[in-house]
């Protein structure tokens, strides 16, 4: 479901798309998502964000500063844009982008899950000296960056905006030399 999520968004692969590819039955989807699509596409969503997290906290412990980590962050995605043919952006903004007011289980499982990466880069900025305040709103600008620059990068086949906002923002990182 993912990557359907990623290369056809929420509404443009049929039911039928999702369980060829998944090689399922339409039985088995019911039986553990009663909600059909959408229940699926909340557990794509979560699934992602769980990922995401986990790879995040890998990062900064590897890194051991949050501009290196991020930085590696964004190198991963922009590998994959590319070693895709500049296919696959990120899951959770194109169905943030097709979703509707209707929509209210995704559009609640998007934003929890935004709010949780932001909370984890926000927290490893607040450990590297950066006070909460000022953590949250770097979190909220990097994430902000990362899906607006894999849109930019992917419509346009090239990842040059994505990396010179990635290392203009990075440069705000160091706390000793932030305004």
């Amino acid at each position: 479901m993912i990557r359907t999520l990623q290369t056809r968004g929420l509404h443009g692969a049929g039911l039928s798309d999702i369980l060829a590819l998944a090689q399922a039955p339409k039985g088995v989807l019911y039986h553990h998502f009663p909600g059909g699509k959408s229940a699926l596409a909340v557990a794509a969503i979560e699934s992602t964000v769980d990922w995401s997290c986990e790879w995040l906290d890998k990062l900064m412990l590897t890194h051991g500063n949050p501009a290196d980590a991020l930085r590696a962050w964004i190198v991963r995605a922009v590998g994959g844009l590319g070693d895709s043919g500049f296919e696959l952006g990120c899951p959770l903004a194109a169905v943030a982008l097709e979703s509707t007011a209707a929509d209210v289980e995704i559009r609640a499982a998007l934003a929890n899950g935004f709010d949780a990466i932001r909370h984890r880069i926000a927290q490893a900025l607040v450990r590297a000296g950066h006070d909460d305040i000022r953590a949250q709103g770097l979190a909220a600008l990097m994430v902000a960056a990362y899906e607006g620059g894999l849109l930019q990068a992917r419509v346009a086949n090239d990842v040059a905006p994505m990396m010179q906002a990635t290392e203009t923002l990075l440069s705000l990182l160091n706390p000793k030399e932030s305004p």
